[in-house]
């Protein structure tokens, strides 16, 4: 028998993450011009990686404080699997229970803590996460999505979850059900396009296990792409690599990114089993072609990092599986079309010698194995729910609403009604004019509120949106133009902001002093400093910034991005003194980026100063900087040492 029902998750966590009030100008940073891929990968490479992510602001507001937290979730359950999901994360995964073994076969993560992996920062390790949008992990990683309860023709609860994704303007869908009797869990994700032009697509099924030392990752391929993090991909044999069998990855000290090149007509599955045989088998239908592994590694950053995300003892890697053979890629969505997959989970068993013998033998057995668990038969046979508006379980966001009212979406209810956050959006919609509020509406970004913010009547609100909806359009010139009329009308920080973000991804020089002027008129934004903080910096005004953070209330001042700025701008200044103080003390940044290197590069600039004592560093002062200043653990956030 089957069951679904909702739940209450309690662990320790940090609170929800806030948005910053400020919108994303930036993409997703990946560089077109990699070397190693073949000529399909070059091609989707070069293909669909945006160039800002608007609509959407940073979801940075949070911190590392953790206490007990109640959280909403909905269980699906049969006789052998209990599958929780947590549909105001992202709809993630969060836990796959096998109940005769009482064994769970994901990293259930102990506690809830957001940290800065997402491309709009806040993101939670463990589970399985839903990927769509750009290379990265997705902007809904850590926001609600609608969830209603459906059934199969044979009475089998349904799971749908599924929103409205404002970066692609496609809706996601993700159906998830547990047959009685079945030792997999079924999941079916679906992509919609509901406009005409075409839509690059990206998709991960982003699914993290437990690591140790006797877990090998087993899939059914003999080479795979090797990502350097830096500008090449090195089509390899797999697993030996330099001597060391990558598919152990607790044999690794360094992270590293392994995309398999599953060869044509082979099933395509992916798994982690222990020193038993035993483990999590993820398999799909041909569609969802990429499979990857990827590990922290067991050096000092890389175990800095699990602990950092998941707390002490707790340490975990990922299988993933995507529509294209690499995370550096999308793939051309026709306009009007929708895509679709069934995924299984389940828990995999093996013979242990076969699973560690030869890759050969590995290979065969556990993909034996995963034919017995669930036969392709099964996959390809799985059965629809109906496509109607089901029992309502949890709310997501009022965008899909928005978009449905503006004639963008098919009419109906099936997102709801609008909120607060959108209501300025819907009165333009109705009324043909959108009111003025400070801070402005949350943007948005489309064809539709392009023609209608172009006709709109001058005022500095609708024309800082303007801006916005032009620079998404990739129309730097006519965005700052806007901007510049905003500015105009009236003085905002939020146009000043934009212009010198604007000035900066451009590399068109000076903004700092666009962005002093704006935190005058906007102090109390913590993400306005730190960003009027690197332009001091950038631009060697090192004593102005000095000056800036010492005027700051006490709340801002304390917080550990905004102490590593004054620390860097206090090593710059030459104020040797003040910068040691601060590491003295300790500085934790609650959104330390993952491969940001400024903790460990402040720490040797630190020392070279202080050892030159105002003199030149040289290079025997660096060295000697490096070989006396060991970096300290608290510190040491390196993924390739």
């Amino acid at each position: 028998m089957t069951t679904l029902r909702l739940d209450t998750l309690r662990l320790p966590g940090a609170g929800a993450p806030a948005a910053s009030p400020l919108p994303i100008l930036h993409g997703t940073d990946v560089t077109p011009g990699l070397t190693g891929a073949d000529e399909e990968m070059t091609r989707q490479i070069a293909y669909g990686q945006p160039a800002t992510l608007l609509p959407y602001t940073m979801q940075d507001g949070y911190t590392r404080a953790r206490e007990e937290r109640e959280l909403p979730a909905v269980v699906l359950e049969n006789e052998l699997l209990t599958a929780t999901f947590l549909p105001g994360y992202g709809g993630r995964l969060w836990s796959l229970a096998h109940r005769p073994s009482g064994r769970e076969l994901l990293h259930r993560n102990p506690v809830l803590q957001p940290a800065n992996l997402a491309l709009r920062d806040a993101w939670l390790a463990g589970g399985v996460e839903w990927n769509l949008g750009a290379t990265g992990h997705w902007p809904l990683t850590c926001a609600p999505l609608h969830a209603v309860r459906l059934s199969l023709a044979d009475g089998t609860p349904v799971l749908r979850m599924f929103e409205f994704e404002r970066l692609r303007r496609l809706v996601v869908r993700i159906d998830a059900w547990l047959p009685a009797g079945s030792p997999v869990l079924f999941v079916r994700p679906a992509i919609v396009n509901p406009g005409d032009a075409e839509v690059p697509v990206y998709w991960w099924s982003n699914i993290a296990v437990p690591e140790a030392a006797d877990v090998r990752v087993v899939a059914p391929a003999e080479r795979a792409y090797h990502f350097d993090y830096g500008s090449r991909l090195r089509l390899v044999d797999f697993p030996e690599l330099d001597g060391v069998d990558r598919s152990y990855p607790d044999r690794v000290r360094g992270a590293a990114d392994y995309f398999f090149e599953i060869p044509a007509g082979r099933r395509r599955w992916v798994a982690a089993l222990d020193g038993a045989g035993r483990g999590l088998a993820q398999v799909s239908t041909d569609p969802l072609r990429g499979r990857k592994l990827f590990h922290w590694g067991t050096g000092p950053g890389g175990l800095r990092w699990q602990e950092w995300l998941s707390g002490p003892g707790s340490r975990y890697l990922e299988v993933q599986a995507g529509l294209a053979r690499t995370q550096l890629e999308h793939i051309p969505m026709p306009g009007g079309a929708e895509w679709s997959w069934v995924e299984a989970y389940g828990l995999v068993e093996a013979d242990p010698a076969a699973v560690h013998g030869t890759w050969d033998e590995a290979r065969a057995a556990v993909g034996e194995a995963v034919d017995r668990l669930v036969p392709a038969s099964a996959l390809d046979s799985a059965a629809l729910p109906p496509d109607v508006a089901g029992e309502l379980l949890a709310r997501g966001s009022g965008w899909g609403a928005l978009e449905a009212l503006a004639g963008a979406l098919p009419s109906g209810d099936l997102f709801g009604d609008v909120t607060e956050e959108q209501r300025p959006w819907a009165e333009l919609v109705k009324d043909g004019r959108l009111p003025v509020c400070d801070p402005p509406a949350a943007p948005v970004t489309g064809p539709g509120w392009r023609a209608r913010l172009e006709d709109h009547p001058a005022d500095w609100h609708s024309r800082y949106h303007l801006g916005l909806v032009r620079y998404a359009d990739g129309d730097a010139a006519g965005a700052r133009e806007a901007w510049e009329e905003s500015l105009r009308l009236r003085r905002t920080p939020w146009a000043l902001r934009c212009l010198a973000e604007a000035s900066r991804l451009a590399g068109d020089g000076p903004r700092a002093d666009l962005l002093t002027e704006a935190h005058a008129l906007l102090p109390g934004v913590w993400q306005l400093t730190s960003e009027t903080l690197r332009a001091l910096l950038s631009e060697g005004r090192a004593e102005e910034a000095l000056a800036l953070v010492d005027a700051l209330d006490p709340a801002q001042r304390a917080l550990g991005r905004i102490r590593l700025l004054e620390a860097r701008a206090a090593v710059a200044a030459g104020d040797v003194a003040r910068a040691g103080a601060l590491l003295d003390e300790g500085i934790e940044v609650d959104n330390l980026r993952e491969g940001e290197d400024s903790l460990d590069e402040l720490w040797y600039a630190y020392h070279e100063r202080r050892l030159a004592a105002g003199g030149e560093v040289t290079p025997e002062i660096a060295a000697r900087a490096r070989r006396e200043n060991p970096l300290p653990r608290e510190y040491d956030f390196r993924m390739n040492p």
